[in-house]
């Protein structure tokens, strides 16, 4: 699976950006690079929380989870 960061000039020299498919995934970094890495772990931490925001909507329920693959 591939994302997009869409990245743009912010105040006193640092880039602020988002993920394009994820537009609640922000961060900010002094280098593309820096940015791009600052992303990736605030995807992860969006993640980890919708996970365990949807483990507490579903507590209780009988279920099946089924593993997703993206090529």
């Amino acid at each position: 699976m591939k994302l997009t960061a869409i990245i743009e000039q912010g105040e006193n020299g640092w880039l602020v950006g988002q993920i394009e498919e994820i537009p609640a995934v922000l961060s900010q970094g002094k280098t593309t690079e820096e940015l791009k890495a600052n992303l990736i772990d605030a995807l992860h931490l969006y993640l980890e929380t919708q996970k365990e925001l949807t483990e507490i909507d579903y507590k209780g329920k009988i279920i099946i989870r089924e593993e997703l693959i993206l090529a």
